[in-house]
């Protein structure tokens, strides 16, 4: 997909055996329906390319690196099913990632929300900037983060996971982040993030790529029933959204925006 300025992209490039797959969305990196299929899309691919070794996911931009669900999308759902299918979209990204046979590192230059920390949890190895707090902001706008629960509450655990999505208004810094093991490495410049992602896309682009297949493989197990797992969750986001507490508080939040 070509790099649409007003519209989003994701745009994707491999060069001795990396591949960066990169989005973007001119509403903070926000997430249409469109953006989530080519996303997953773009990371199943790159998973059966054999000059593949490695996968970086990044966004671009500085500020963010995804504010989750597109709330212009959210406004035009009508019904269940509208509403699953969007829901699907982020379902389909995570268990894009999960069933991918290649290592996935994440770029987090900035803030992630919603399904933007899911994101951050799917992939294998996080790398992220300071200034890249995290929020499951889903409950405040009378949704929960279902979807991405899994994956979040997989990286972090019960605990962290229930302080996210229970208090849905507080962001948590990038060390708290670390901490809870969502983020391997936290860096104070961009330089020093982007240094030790191109070291570890490198080391691995020359690592074995049947080892790797196999401690991904390991690294996922028991997540086999994601498939339906998500699915399940994208129903219950998919009839919530259409709740009048929902529309409400989106459009007081698209007021402010």
């Amino acid at each position: 997909m070509s790099k649409d300025i007003i519209n989003g992209y994701v745009h994707v490039e491999t060069h001795k055996g990396i591949t960066t797959i990169e989005f973007f969305h001119p509403q903070s990196n926000s997430l249409p329906r469109r953006i989530l299929s080519a996303l997953a899309h773009e990371i199943h691919d790159a998973g059966l390319d054999p000059e593949t070794r490695v996968i970086v996911l990044r966004s671009a931009g500085e500020r963010a690196f995804c504010a989750g669900a597109s709330f212009d999308e959210l406004t035009q759902i009508q019904d269940e099913k509208a509403g699953f299918t969007f829901f699907s979209g982020f379902a389909e990204v995570i268990n894009a990632i999960r069933k991918c046979p290649k290592l996935v590192i994440g770029r987090i230059q900035g803030k992630c929300v919603g399904g933007g920390v899911g994101l951050a949890s799917a992939v294998d190895y996080a790398i992220a900037l300071e200034g890249a707090e995290v929020k499951l902001s889903e409950l405040a706008v009378g949704i929960g983060p279902f979807v991405v629960g899994p994956a979040v509450e997989r990286k972090i655990g019960t605990s962290a996971f229930s302080q996210l999505a229970i208090d849905a208004s507080m962001w948590r810094n990038a060390e708290w982040a670390k901490r809870k093991g969502l983020f391997a490495e936290v860096h104070p410049t961009a330089e020093g993030m982007d240094e030790s992602i191109a070291r570890l896309a490198n080391q691995l682009a020359h690592s074995s790529p049947e080892a790797m297949r196999e401690l991904k493989g390991i690294f996922w197990k028991g997540t086999e029933h994601w498939d339906e797992l998500l699915s399940s969750r994208a129903e219950i986001s998919g009839r919530l959204v259409l709740s009048s507490f929902t529309k409400e508080a989106i459009a007081k939040f698209k007021a402010k925006a």
